[in-house]
């Protein structure tokens, strides 16, 4: 059974279906990129949702408990 299933946004009601989605953050000045994140999305809004567990593990590997699987170089541009 889908954890989304039949649930419907709070902004616009609309219906919340599961995807994996990446999700970037910047931490003590550093940018962190978390791949693959169960995600719950508005199919109307597209509001993202998170389940308490895996906005725990996010906060564990934001916090650095947890370790990078990989590092990459990323190209800066300023205007």
């Amino acid at each position: 059974m889908e954890f989304w299933q039949r649930e419907r946004c709070e902004y616009c009601r609309g219906m919340i279906i599961e995807k994996r989605a990446d999700l970037s953050r910047k931490v003590r000045g550093k940018y962190v990129l978390i791949e693959n994140v169960p995600t719950g999305v508005c199919t109307e809004c597209g509001t993202r949702y998170y389940a308490a567990n895996v906005l725990k593990t996010i906060e564990e590997t934001l916090a650095g408990r947890r370790k990078a699987k990989r590092q990459v170089q990323v190209p800066v541009y300023c205007l």
